[in-house]
């Protein structure tokens, strides 16, 4: 027996924003193979952003399936630490990148012991702490491994 498929208006703000990520991947692919764009912090930005967001998405959908499917909801779990382990693979590379300004790359390196000085590594400093202590109360040390959750830098 086949589920009955979603009404094409569905969720329609999962999808805009899977559109949204969809058309500026076309627009950052070279048009010949030749011919590249480098990477810069507002991109790593904006994509840590929207992974963290998906990243709460997907802990809320394997918290609400654990209960009646449980096998489910311990894919989506192992998907959650896949995901947090990508968003903190991007915010460790922004800091990686050269800041656009000598002021920026003064105040460029991830500090836990204090607060960074202002945007953008005040925001994605801040979400990225706000991430890593729902991914550390869900998941083992040894789920994390070997990948690390610290700041490179």
């Amino acid at each position: 027996m086949t589920s009955p498929s979603p009404p094409p208006n569905a969720h329609p703000y999962l999808r805009a924003a899977s559109a949204g990520v969809r058309h500026h991947t076309r627009a950052l692919s070279p048009p010949d193979a030749t011919s590249s764009r480098a990477t810069d912090r507002q991109h790593l930005d904006v994509l840590h952003a929207h992974l963290a967001a998906v990243l709460h998405l997907l802990d809320l959908l394997a918290e609400s399936t654990r209960p009646p499917h449980p096998a489910a909801g311990r894919l989506l779990a192992t998907a959650h630490t896949r995901l947090w382990q990508a968003t903190s693979d991007v915010h460790n590379a922004f800091h990686l990148l050269p800041a656009d300004t000598a002021a920026d790359a003064e105040t460029s390196a991830c500090r836990p012991d204090r607060l960074p000085e202002g945007p953008p590594m005040l925001t994605i400093c801040q979400r990225h702490l706000a991430a890593g202590h729902v991914v550390r109360r869900k998941t083992t040390p040894s789920d994390l491994r070997p990948r690390t959750t610290a700041c490179v830098r």
